[in-house]
Order: C-alpha cells, then sequence, then structure tokens
C-alpha cells in the first residue's frame, strides 16, 4: 500500500517536471509580449509582424484562463482597459488553469502598459470570442478596439490595427449586420489615408470593396476602387483578396480580359493553405473564361483538394464545351444551389449563349449544307418559331466572326466555307505574344516585390567620419588611376 503511494507520488513530480519543461501557453504570450516592447522601443515593424504571426499558431491553445493570467501580467492593475477586457472573457474553471497560470500571479504585473501592448489584448480577446463562436461579445469588444485605435497613431501599431479592422468586419458579417459599419470603415479608411498607414489602407480597402459586393453594390465598389490612392502593395494576402474583388468587379462589367487576368493571378499568388479562397477564384475564374469562348484544361479541375468543389463547374464546361443546350439545362438546374451561394447564377444564364454559339460552330464544322430546320433541332432551340431563331442566330454568328458560313435564304439553307490554314493567319503571332507578355508581367512583378530589411544596426554617420570615407575613397580612386595609366 506504501508503495502504491509513493509510486504515485513519483509519477505526479515527473508529470509536473515534464509539464514545467515544455513552454506553456502563457509563457508563449509572455514571449510575444516582450517581442512587441522591443519591437516599440525599437521601431521596428519586423518584430511586431511575427508577434503577430506567432498569435495566429497559438490561437487554438487559447483559454479563459490563459488570457486571464496574460492581462493581468501585461495591463496595469486596476485600469479601465484590463476591467473592460476582463469583462468579456467567462470565468475561468480550474481545471483550465496552465501550469504557469499559477506562478503568474505571484509575479508583479507591469506598472505601465504601452499601446502598442494594449492594442494586442484587444486583438488577443477578440480572436478568443471569435474562436468560441460567441458574436455578439466579440461585436461590442471590436467596436471597442476601433474607438481605441482613433487615439493611437504609431507606426508599430499598424500592423496590429490592420488584423483588428479584419475581424471588426469579420464579426458584423457573422451576425449579418454588416452594412452598419461602412461609414465607419470610410472614415477608418481616410483615417489611414491621413496618417500614411499603407497596410491599414490595403486592409480596409478590401474590407469595404467586399462590404459592397456582399450587398451587390458593384458601381459604388468600383467608384471607391478608381478613386483609392494607389501605392505599392505591403501583404500579399491582402493584394490577393484585391485582385480576387477586382476580377468580380470586372466580371459583372463585361470586361472579361482584365477579370480572368485577375483571378488567375489571384489564384496563382494566393497561399497553399487559403484553399477555400484559391477555390473561389478558380470558380469565378472558370466562368470568366467559358464566357470567353475558352475552354478550362482539365487539370484546373483536378487540383488537390478543388476536386469536389469544383465538380459542378467541370460538368457546366462539358455541357458548354459539346455545345449541348438540353445537358447545359440539365446542369444548371442540378446544381443551382451550389451557383446560387456562390452569387454566380447570374453569369450562368449569359452561357447560354456560348453554349448556342459552340454548339453551332460544331455544326459548321461537320456539315458543308444543312437547312436551318436541322439547325434548329441539333441546337434544341424551344421556341414557337425555331427556324427563324435558328437563322437570327446563325446570322449573329457569322457577323461576330464566331462561323465562316453563309445563309442561303432562298433555300433555307447554312452553308459553311472551307477552312482555312490557321498558320496563315495571325493568330499564333497573337497567342505567342500574350505569352511573351505574360512572362514578362510575371518577371516584373518578382522585382517588384524583392524586399530587404532595414539596416537597423547602421548608424549616422558623423560629419568627420563622412569626410575621412570619402578621403580615402579617393586616394583610392587615385591609386587605381596610376596603376592604369602604369598599365597603359
Amino acid at each position: 500500500m506504501t508503495a502504491d503511494v509513493e509510486m504515485k507520488e513519483v509519477q505526479a513530480l515527473s508529470n509536473s517536471v515534464s509539464s514545467a519543461a515544455v513552454p506553456s501557453t502563457l509563457q508563449h504570450l509572455k514571449e510575444i509580449a516582450s517581442l512587441i516592447e522591443t519591437g516599440a522601443q525599437a521601431k521596428e515593424v519586423r518584430r511586431i509582424v511575427r508577434a503577430v504571426r506567432l498569435t495566429m499558431m497559438l490561437r487554438r491553445k487559447l483559454r479563459a484562463s490563459v488570457i486571464s493570467a496574460f492581462l493581468g501580467h501585461v495591463l496595469t492593475p486596476g485600469s479601465e482597459v484590463l476591467a473592460k477586457l476582463s469583462s468579456y472573457l467567462p470565468k475561468p474553471d480550474e481545471h483550465e488553469m496552465d501550469v504557469d497560470t499559477a506562478a503568474s500571479a505571484v509575479q508583479g504585473p507591469a506598472k505601465h502598459s504601452i499601446p502598442e501592448l494594449e492594442i494586442y489584448c484587444y486583438l488577443l480577446v477578440l480572436i478568443f470570442l471569435i474562436d468560441q463562436k460567441r458574436y455578439d461579445e466579440a461585436k461590442v469588444c471590436s467596436s471597442a478596439s476601433i474607438a481605441r485605435l482613433r487615439n493611437v497613431n504609431r507606426r508599430a501599431v499598424d500592423v496590429i490595427a490592420a488584423r483588428l479592422y479584419f475581424y471588426y468586419s469579420f464579426t458584423y458579417e457573422l451576425t449579418n449586420n454588416l452594412a452598419e459599419i461602412r461609414g465607419t470603415l470610410l472614415a477608418l479608411h481616410r483615417m489611414a489615408t491621413l496618417r500614411r498607414d499603407e497596410l491599414g489602407q490595403e486592409t480596409l480597402l478590401n474590407l469595404l470593396l467586399r462590404n459592397y459586393l456582399h450587398y451587390n453594390l458593384y458601381d459604388q465598389a468600383e467608384k471607391l476602387r478608381s478613386k483609392a490612392p494607389r501605392f505599392e502593395a505591403h501583404s500579399n494576402q491582402q493584394f490577393c483578396r484585391y485582385l480576387f474583388y477586382l476580377g468580380k468587379i470586372r466580371t459583372i462589367q463585361l470586361e472579361y480580359t482584365d477579370a480572368k487576368e485577375s483571378l488567375l493571378q489571384a489564384a496563382r499568388k494566393a497561399p497553399v493553405a487559403a484553399r477555400g479562397f484559391r477555390i473561389q477564384c478558380n470558380k469565378w475564374a472558370v466562368i470568366v473564361r467559358l464566357l470567353l469562348g475558352e475552354i478550362p484544361e482539365r487539370t484546373v479541375f483536378m487540383q488537390k483538394g478543388m476536386k469536389k468543389a469544383l465538380t459542378p463547374y467541370f460538368e457546366l464546361t462539358n455541357a458548354v464545351r459539346i455545345g449541348d443546350l438540353e445537358l447545359f439545362r440539365i446542369v444548371a438546374d442540378k446544381f443551382s444551389g451550389t451557383f446560387n451561394s456562390d452569387r454566380t447564377h447570374n453569369l450562368i444564364v449569359r452561357l447560354r449563349h456560348n453554349v448556342i454559339r459552340t454548339g453551332l460552330r460544331n455544326i459548321s464544322i461537320s456539315y458543308s449544307r444543312i437547312s436551318l430546320a436541322d439547325v434548329a433541332r441539333k441546337l434544341r432551340l424551344d421556341s414557337e418559331n425555331p427556324v427563324a431563331d435558328a437563322e437570327s442566330i446563325v446570322a449573329k454568328a457569322i457577323r461576330d466572326g464566331a462561323v465562316d458560313a453563309i445563309i442561303d435564304h432562298a433555300n433555307g439553307w447554312m452553308v459553311s466555307k472551307e477552312t482555312g490554314n490557321v498558320y496563315s493567319t495571325n493568330e499564333p503571332q497573337i497567342a505567342f505574344n500574350s505569352r511573351i507578355a505574360f512572362c514578362l508581367n510575371m518577371h516584373n512583378e518578382a522585382v517588384r516585390a524583392l524586399r530587404f530589411p532595414p539596416n537597423s544596426n547602421k548608424e549616422k554617420e558623423s560629419e568627420e567620419k563622412r569626410r575621412e570615407r570619402q578621403q580615402q575613397e579617393q586616394e583610392l580612386a587615385k591609386h587605381i588611376a596610376e596603376e592604369d595609366d602604369g598599365d597603359f
């Protein structure tokens, strides 16, 4: 009996030692806080970026007890910020306490908290509330964080503020109140522009575009986008979102070529982990390519992790490729729920004309001469006067250059011309030129994306050192010139 008790004590001691050896979530948060303090004092934004990235890695390990202990350690005791943030957290249970939580109560909290840490605490609590699906409290917390941000104008806060802007809009979107904050987002964008906060401008511009597109206000979104200040992109994620929204706007405005380029670029630049975003980009890109008369490759629909989500668009592409109007109707009815949720149903309605044109092109290749009644029957036109409709469709296709044929009105025929050699036209040159332009554009973007961290260790050069360096450079140049004269 005594041996069993001793064995349990040894096991408990070993468990406590092993758990103490592994850094707890609270210890990680303290390290992040010290990283933010160092970055704020040295004015190094990259440290703040790293702190936010580390926080996202700890997101699944956050508990109410850990956050409460961290707030007590970082914020000033008895302050209004601590009381406000603690009110959003539920009372921690004893079994949720970390090993380091009890020890943190012994340590004295910080006497003065810098604004960067206060804003970071708002972000931490807001992320926890969203993950716990307490959206109403998250909405109140996000509004309080935005009110606090208005009074802070420091470069080190910009990175954390950009995240808060995103979650502020996200909480209102989750509660279906996105229209309420449109004026606030516009005011925040104006404030970020005046403060030259380019990362905040990127984030807020994308949030405003998302806000407008959520309510199908495409004209207002385009007006905002065209009048917003231009600057070099600082965040790849925000740039991808901007390209996606730009592609959607261009698609609705019938500018399919520009929309295709934006959507494909957004899908290519998006991180591999952002599967949902890449799926949406590919869905819209497939529709745009079909509207342009192109047929996407089969590999587009077979990408890893996207096959199931892109199945409706694969069947739709197959119907357009065949040119079967009846199959197109069946696919559109079968996946109408998916198309409505993706907000692509109105674009699929536009595809009906492309299906008819593709079927007509296949008919003109297969038959040198065919009656308009047979054309209507093969296209499966369900109208009161299919022959007249077929005649108008053929005439429009001939005028647009989609079909190389003529109409024999006397006999009611469509007479196709002989297919010429495509290499005697300018089409190969045009295709080759587009590929070269694509490669040059990618090279220019890669060059523009090159970034170098600021050299913070380089001290400002004094006047004496500058004179000494210039004298050494002059002596070296004179020495090289004398050597060159000797060689000649």
